[in-house]
């Protein structure tokens, strides 16, 4: 089979672009790229979006996951530029702990992606858990919601938090209060008892910014 020149190999991922963004109305990454197009390589791919940026057919951040816009076509670079990919982690309880194999378990593995329009998350790095339980319902969030983190390690008292009770290798969505030496994560959902914990037994992995219901 007759191997393809650059020329052509730009042209056939300009051609796969625009039928991703037709197909899911949002951008392929480089592997997707690599993929669609029989590319060797993600190092390959990335030489030819470089040319193909430096020749004004793309434009895209390094720093923003599925941020390839065709500069052919501005009704869809105007809704790319609006739209964020935000990853998909697990799952986090509300409601009994669920237990996992180490503090940071459910930030591993990346289920699936969300796009999101960027006045949600604002300039955050957010990453997204689906929500098991029913102990936030009070705070309008059910089981099977997802909810939108930023990650952090600190957090005001009253905020929701995921956090990671250590000797009992569980991680769970509450809200926070500081009691003394002592950590009290209180449910949202009047039938259910506060968790007490020492507070060195707590880690906060997460601090929630915004709730996406399930219809």
């Amino acid at each position: 089979m007759r191997q393809m020149t650059r020329n052509q190999t730009r042209e056939r991922i300009i051609t796969y672009i625009r039928s991703f963004l037709k197909e899911h109305d949002y951008a392929p990454t480089v592997r997707d790229i690599l993929k669609g197009c029989d590319i060797s390589s993600t190092a390959v791919v990335q030489y030819h979006l470089d040319v193909l940026q430096k020749e004004g057919r793309i434009q895209r951040d390094p720093e923003i996951f599925r941020s390839i816009r065709l500069m052919d076509n501005p009704s869809r670079e105007k809704t790319l530029l609006n739209m964020v990919s935000v990853s998909l982690l697990g799952m986090i309880a509300a409601g009994e702990p669920i237990p996992v194999a180490w503090a940071d378990a459910w930030q591993k593995h990346e289920l699936d992606n969300i796009e999101l329009p960027r006045e949600i998350t604002g300039n955050r790095q957010v990453f997204a858990l689906k929500v098991k339980g029913q102990s936030m319902i009070d705070a309008l969030i059910d089981d099977g919601d997802v909810v939108l983190m930023e990650p952090t390690h600190t957090a005001a008292p009253g905020e929701m938090v995921a956090v990671w009770i250590k000797d009992r290798r569980e991680v769970t969505l509450k809200r926070l209060y500081f009691e003394r030496d002592m950590v009290r994560l209180q449910p949202a959902n009047q039938s259910m008892k506060p968790i007490l914990q020492p507070a060195d037994n707590v880690e906060i992995q997460g601090r929630v910014v915004g709730v996406i219901r399930k219809l």
